[in-house]
Formats: structure tokens, C-alpha cells, sequence
């Protein structure tokens, strides 16, 4: 990474989602990794208005923007707006309901 990027701007590479984890509409995800901090990879994620389920890593990450709620599977939910700070577990699994493109900045171990 450069010293400085826009993380509103920078491009990012489009990641396949599987058919069975698509809930409804037909999003699409992108994210591009920005580099590495002391062995933790940080990076930019993003994903289109629709519903998806994940398993999620170790993380913690900052809505840049975009609006969504994440659904665990214990009944907890969050909402997703910009400046939002979550962390998240490795193993949870989680829904993801995007109503405006979402876009975050994550840290991520493993």
C-alpha cells in the first residue's frame, strides 16, 4: 500500500459468493487486502444491496459506508452504518441484509 489511499476510490478485485449462501437479490462482493501490520492483514470489503450468510474470521473493522444489518446466529443483530466499529469472532456465523453498498475497512488475523 501506498501512505496514503481513498478508501472511498480504490478499486477492488470482485469475490465469488457461493449460490447456497445468497439469500436474496444478487449482491456481489469485492474487497482488496492493503497490506499487513505486525503479522494482521487490513484491507477494504465490500458488498451490494441483497441478503448472504458468512463464517466469519477473527476481525474487527469501521463502516465506511453503506447500510445493513448483521444477524448472528445466537439473535443478535447490528446495525451498519458509517462509522459503526465491530469486532467479530472467528467461527461465527452470520447474515448479512445490505440495503445500500456497504463498504469496510477490516483487520483481520488469519
Amino acid at each position: 500500500m501506498d501512505r496514503c489511499v481513498d478508501a472511498h476510490e480504490i478499486e477492488l478485485t470482485p469475490l465469488p459468493l457461493e449460490a447456497d449462501d445468497i439469500l436474496a437479490g444478487r449482491p456481489v462482493a469485492a474487497a482488496r487486502t492493503l497490506g499487513e501490520l505486525g503479522g494482521t492483514e487490513f484491507g477494504l470489503w465490500a458488498l451490494t444491496a441483497g441478503t448472504v450468510r458468512d463464517v466469519e474470521a477473527d476481525e474487527i473493522f469501521v463502516v465506511l459506508e453503506g447500510d445493513a444489518t448483521v444477524r448472528f446466529e445466537t439473535g443478535e443483530s447490528i446495525e451498519l452504518t458509517p462509522g459503526a466499529v465491530v469486532r467479530l469472532h472467528a467461527g461465527e456465523r452470520t447474515e448479512w441484509e445490505v440495503r445500500s453498498p456497504l463498504r469496510k475497512l477490516y483487520v483481520a488475523v488469519g
